[in-house]
């Protein structure tokens, strides 16, 4: 739990679960098996088992501390939750309340909690179970939603109470996104917890959301900047750092492929040109990088925590 401080903006990580999560051919199908085997120096074993070939991933949380105020990014996988879809976040039960304790954390000291998108794995600590019901787990704190995540997963989007899609996985991936919303995302707006936005919206001087639409409808990143540094947090627009060296390359989870491989390669060129410290949601191991250029992509040009 050692900090990155940028200026006057301390930054923690808070790592609910780590570990394989599945073949990287299909987390990353564009990225050729070469690749790998030629980067296994540095993306093992971070980030890549080569044994089995899995890709190694992160769910967690960033803990960021500005102007007085807490501010969550992201808030991984939850507890209980019926997850369908993915054997990795069905039904977990694990101390992540205890690790953000540990981080100098408590729920009531939450001012702010940002859902860069809204996928199962980003939003479940939202809420936690009182007495069978869910309830926001930050008594005190702002939930920022991308409004057009909102409207797509919502009562009234394409996994509400409507027709569900043919064949078993689509089934279950539409249930997982309908119980999704409604076990983490609803009884925020029940509790008046919930501000929707879009376009950008500025949480204060040193942090701004910006929309970066793809990965999801709503997909977003947070910017930082502070005493002249910088960084930015990617959410899921980088599973694995395989998509730095070859950013046109999406994950298996991005919903508009062009849209977010546009998004990628618009954050990584300004991250590489402002010296923004780029912290994705999911790396394995290392879990933020500064990017520059090389040729047509990018590469690491150091790591962070």
């Amino acid at each position: 739990m050692e900090p990155i401080v940028l200026g006057d903006v301390e930054i923690v990580r808070v790592v609910e679960w780590q570990g394989t999560f599945g073949p990287v051919a299909r987390i990353v199908p564009d990225v050729g098996a070469q690749v790998w085997r030629d980067n296994e120096e540095w993306l093992a074993p971070g980030h890549w088992e080569p044994q089995s070939d899995s890709y190694v991933a992160a769910m967690q949380t960033w803990v960021v501390r500005s102007e007085g105020r807490t501010v969550l990014v992201d808030t991984g996988v939850g507890n209980g939750r019926s997850r369908p879809a993915s054997p990795h976040f069905h039904d977990r039960q694990g101390d992540f309340l205890g690790r953000l304790a540990r981080a100098g954390v408590a729920p009531g000291d939450v001012d702010v909690v940002v859902n860069t998108h809204f996928h199962a794995d980003h939003v479940g600590w939202n809420t936690v179970d009182a007495g069978g019901e869910w309830v926001p787990a930050f008594p005190n704190a702002t939930y920022l939603f991308p409004a057009a995540d909102d409207a797509a997963y919502g009562p009234q989007g394409r996994y509400g109470d409507r027709q569900e899609p043919a064949g078993e996985e689509g089934r279950l991936r539409w249930e997982e996104r309908r119980l999704m919303y409604a076990d983490s995302i609803e009884p925020v707006h029940r509790a008046g917890q919930a501000r929707l936005w879009e376009g950008g919206h500025r949480i204060d001087g040193n942090l701004v959301l910006e929309s970066a639409p793809g990965h999801t409808p709503g997909s977003s990143v947070l910017r930082v900047s502070s005493g002249g540094e910088r960084a930015v947090f990617v959410g899921d627009l980088l599973h694995s750092p395989v998509q730095i060296l070859e950013p046109g390359c999406n994950s298996c989870f991005c919903e508009d492929q062009a849209g977010a491989a546009a998004s990628r390669r618009r954050v990584l060129e300004r991250a590489a040109d402002e010296r923004e410290l780029v912290v994705p949601a999911h790396f394995g191991g290392a879990g933020a990088a500064q990017v520059r250029r090389r040729g047509a992509g990018f590469e690491i040009a150091r790591w962070a925590v």
